[in-house]
């Protein structure tokens, strides 16, 4: 299947191919023996967070304390480890 570039290095992706991988937004793309190899990368970073945040089984108030604690002046969590 042919896909042609553009001026500025765009190319469309056939219907036929994304369909075939499954929906994506973003591709890892690099060169390999003289091809350019697409694939197909699930960027899913909140995903990630909620699902270590449920194993560490913090409560909103952990983290809410965390948060107010790194707000704090250098000098006030310094003397805090005393």
């Amino acid at each position: 299947m042919l896909a042609k570039m553009t001026s500025k290095n765009q190319i469309t992706l056939p219907k036929v191919i994304t369909a075939a991988v499954g929906p994506a937004d973003y591709f890892d793309v690099e060169a390999c023996n003289g091809q350019i190899v697409l694939t197909p990368v699930r960027i899913q970073r909140g995903d990630a967070v909620r699902a270590k945040l449920a194993e560490l089984d913090l409560s909103e108030q952990d983290i809410a304390g965390a948060v107010a604690w790194a707000r704090k002046p250098a000098a006030t969590k310094i003397s805090r480890k005393k």
